[in-house]
């Protein structure tokens, strides 16, 4: 008996040892938590463009309401500045300097101003563009990995703060690239963000960051 199960067991040791070889050459399979911590460090700059659908919750015996739909571009360059440049259906700029946070409206021809410090805390902004690492966001949410489903990762973000309108945040990464933002606020409206290739080589000048009222605009601080 010993003869017959040596024979049988002996031509599959190469396998096993190609399996063993593998398991230490073969990368770990990708989650939303280490492709989220692989953006945070790797990415420190880019720009993507964008297209957000955002939702109001559908109330008992009502019929489904309307969603609206905006587009623009999204760029970022850690640790404190970015642009979210909305061009339709009309016209907003949202920039962060590395002081002020910056509210633009076109139409309106006005301009919001308020200290970055104070606002940026547990926002989605500072889960995809002034965060360098997850322990920097692990003080502001709870995070966790959540499903796979669409064909990306998922993390969950939940603030830890309870003070502000955001309920949660979902991020999708797909192929560890940065592929949907998700969020839903306390009144039950949810926002979803889903970006276009993400350019991480292209740099940006000078003062691309910053942000000067045009002429005879109504600026407010705040």
């Amino acid at each position: 008996m010993l003869k017959s199960l040596l024979r049988f067991t002996r031509p599959l040791a190469p396998l096993a040892l190609l399996a063993a070889a593998l398991s230490w050459t073969l990368p770990a399979r990708a989650d939303g938590l280490s492709d989220l911590e692989s953006f945070l460090r790797q990415a420190r700059q880019g720009r993507a463009s964008f297209t957000q659908v955002v939702s109001a919750p559908r109330r008992d015996g009502e019929a489904a309401p309307r969603s609206k739909t905006s587009s623009g571009s999204f760029e970022f360059l850690r640790p404190s500045r970015f642009r979210f440049h909305y061009l339709k259906p009309f016209e907003q700029l949202i920039v962060a300097d590395g002081q002020t946070l910056w509210l633009y409206d076109a139409d309106l021809n006005q301009a919001t101003a308020r200290r970055q410090q104070e606002v940026l805390g547990n926002t989605p902004a500072a889960l995809i563009a002034t965060a360098s690492d997850l322990k920097g966001l692990s003080a502001l949410f709870t995070l966790a990995n959540a499903p796979d489903a669409d064909g990306q990762q998922w993390v969950l973000a939940t603030p830890k703060s309870r003070d502000g309108q955001l309920q949660s945040v979902r991020l999708g990464f797909r192929q560890g690239q940065l592929a949907t933002l998700e969020m839903l606020d306390s009144f039950g409206q949810r926002s979803v963000m889903q970006f276009g290739p993400l350019d991480t080589q292209s740099g940006f000048k000078p003062g691309h960051f910053a942000f000067q009222p045009p002429a005879g605009a109504d600026v407010l601080r705040q």
